[in-house]
């Protein structure tokens, strides 16, 4: 399929979406900094788990700084209910401490002023930052366009044809940021997480109750689905 078609298609699979699902909300936004401990957290756990440990970060420590400085033992410990504490913890307090001595301070507000691939290649000069944790924060903290390609999205995408069927998560990142308009990455990416996890599951999806049924390639060779 052209690249005009692929465009023509993704467009499509938005404006469906919208129709159906209508206009997705979404949490009140993090400021930037917030939202890139959040998203580490988030990693390889639940929405739910991963604000457990946020919240109790929050509780127990004053600010971003304390964190950074506290024992390694006591983040752990607070973080434990997001899962992969061990490895987590001390990630975020090194991202913390690395942040610090690039800018002398603790925000990542500045970002604002970078253009969005600017602002990608700073983040993920961090260990434990990848292109969707990045892409997260521009989207949802920075008011810059990003089209973050979580499973579900990459899932969504493969079976709809949008993408080549081996290309990675990381690769589909400027892939579909090429075919969706950049006024609809925020709809788009929050509709398309939700038909993954409601209706294009994994194992077992529905493709009877799926809106999007006659743009999709699983579908077609998939019937009984």
């Amino acid at each position: 399929m052209s690249q005009a078609a692929l465009k023509k298609k993704a467009l499509a699979v938005h404006e469906r979406l919208m129709a159906h699902y209508g206009k997705p909300t979404w949490r009140t936004p993090l400021p930037a900094l917030d939202e890139l401990v959040s998203t580490i957290l988030s990693q390889a756990t639940s929405d739910l788990n991963r604000d457990k440990g946020f919240d109790a970060l929050k509780a127990n420590f004053k600010d971003w700084e304390a964190v950074r400085d506290a024992p390694a033992k006591d983040v752990v410990t607070a973080i434990t209910p997001a899962g992969l504490a061990n490895q987590k913890g001390p990630r975020i307090q090194q991202v913390l401490r690395e942040i610090t001595e690039k800018t002398g301070a603790l925000s990542l507000e500045f970002l604002r002023g970078y253009t969005p691939q600017q602002a990608i290649e700073w983040l993920v000069q961090f260990k434990g930052v990848g292109r969707k944790t990045a892409s997260i924060v521009l989207q949802f903290s920075l008011d810059l366009p990003a089209f973050p390609v979580d499973t579900h999205v990459h899932r969504v995408s493969g079976r709809l044809g949008l993408r080549p069927e081996k290309m990675s998560a990381d690769a589909a990142h400027e892939h579909l940021e090429a075919l969706f308009p950049p006024e609809t990455y925020y709809d788009g990416h929050l509709n398309i997480i939700r038909l993954g996890r409601e209706v294009c599951q994994a194992r077992t999806p529905r493709c009877a109750d799926c809106p999007l049924q006659d743009l999709c390639d699983y579908r077609k060779t998939h019937p009984d689905a």
